[in-house]
């Protein structure tokens, strides 16, 4: 019930609410408490506010990691990226924040993993007289072994704090070969003892050139245009994972460029939803591959060569 009321000084008249007594509305009473208990229970209920656990090693703090390596948490990512030139239609930083969005969604899908830090140095070719994306201004290099000693200690790192299964995962073509050759190498160092494994995750590249392509192929894209770098297929894969790496007002300009321009492909019809069809298939071929590797128990872990 509203009940005017007018200031002693004249003002304007205000309303005020006024509550039903007892006596007079007692169903009304009984609606008003059971809905304050209901709310009050919601604002409380601690799942209205609960986040999942980040997957991120960088986001706990390590006691919030060690519970989590024995609670049973003992498969650890690593995406590699790379800091390359993407024409002028894409950030140099698209390889490292696509591995790290990737590894992360993989990671929720496994439940059982954690993500390590990206790699965004990586060999990239010559730098003096410089060579293929070092022509191009903010492409960074890194000798082969440089970057192969890197993976080594870094999965040495988290051999030592208890995982048990560390996984390459690479978002550039270039160093493929570097993923298994510093899985092997750490796979026969830890042979007399191998509580820990390494592997090399090739499929999470290689469907990127294979299922990826054909999919496009299927909806009337040619393979020109999807192309290799920087092209429909990468440029719909950025848009899909993080648009701000994409400058989307020069798509229009894409049927120009060439690889003077650092693009081999065409990325003017790049868009999101093409990028979803890569980011699924990525993510459910890299899932399905883990889990078979890890379906293996260590002790039939054989080093197929080392250094």
């Amino acid at each position: 019930m509203i009940r005017q009321h007018v200031s002693q000084h004249g003002a304007a008249p205000t309303a005020a609410i006024r509550m039903p007594s007892r006596r007079s509305s007692p169903g009304l009473w009984r609606i008003l408490l059971l809905g304050c208990l209901a709310l009050a229970g919601a604002w409380h209920s601690p799942a209205s506010h609960a986040q999942p656990p980040s997957v991120y090693l960088e986001d706990l703090t390590s006691p919030e990691l060690r519970e989590r390596i024995a609670a049973g948490a003992t498969t650890i990512l690593i995406p590699i990226g790379g800091t390359e030139q993407s024409g002028p239609n894409i950030a140099l930083g698209k390889h490292n924040a696509r591995a790290r969005i990737l590894a992360g969604r993989i990671a929720q899908a496994l439940g059982h993993a954690i993500v390590a830090p990206t790699i965004a140095y990586v060999p990239e070719g010559s730098i003096t007289p410089p060579a293929a994306h070092m022509r191009f201004a903010g492409t960074i290099s890194v000798p082969e072994p440089v970057f192969e000693a890197v993976l080594e200690s870094a999965a040495r790192s988290f051999k030592q704090h208890g995982f048990r299964d560390v996984f390459f995962l690479g978002d550039h073509g270039g160093y493929q070969h570097s993923l298994e050759a510093a899985a092997a190498q750490l796979n026969h160092e830890w042979a007399k003892s191998p509580c820990c494994r390494a592997h090399a995750l090739l499929d999470y590249y290689r469907v990127t050139q294979t299922a990826y392509v054909d999919a496009l192929k299927k909806r009337g894209y040619s393979a020109a245009e999807i192309g290799t770098h920087a092209g429909l297929a990468d440029t719909s894969l950025a848009l899909a994972l993080d648009p701000a790496q994409v400058r989307t007002g020069l798509l229009s300009q894409g049927s120009q460029w060439t690889p003077r321009d650092g693009v081999h492909g065409d990325p003017t019809r790049a868009n999101a939803e093409l990028g979803q069809i890569g980011v699924r298939l990525i993510v459910d071929t890299s899932v399905a591959a883990i889990r078979r590797q890890l379906a293996h128990p260590p002790s039939s872990q054989r080093p197929s060569a080392h250094k």
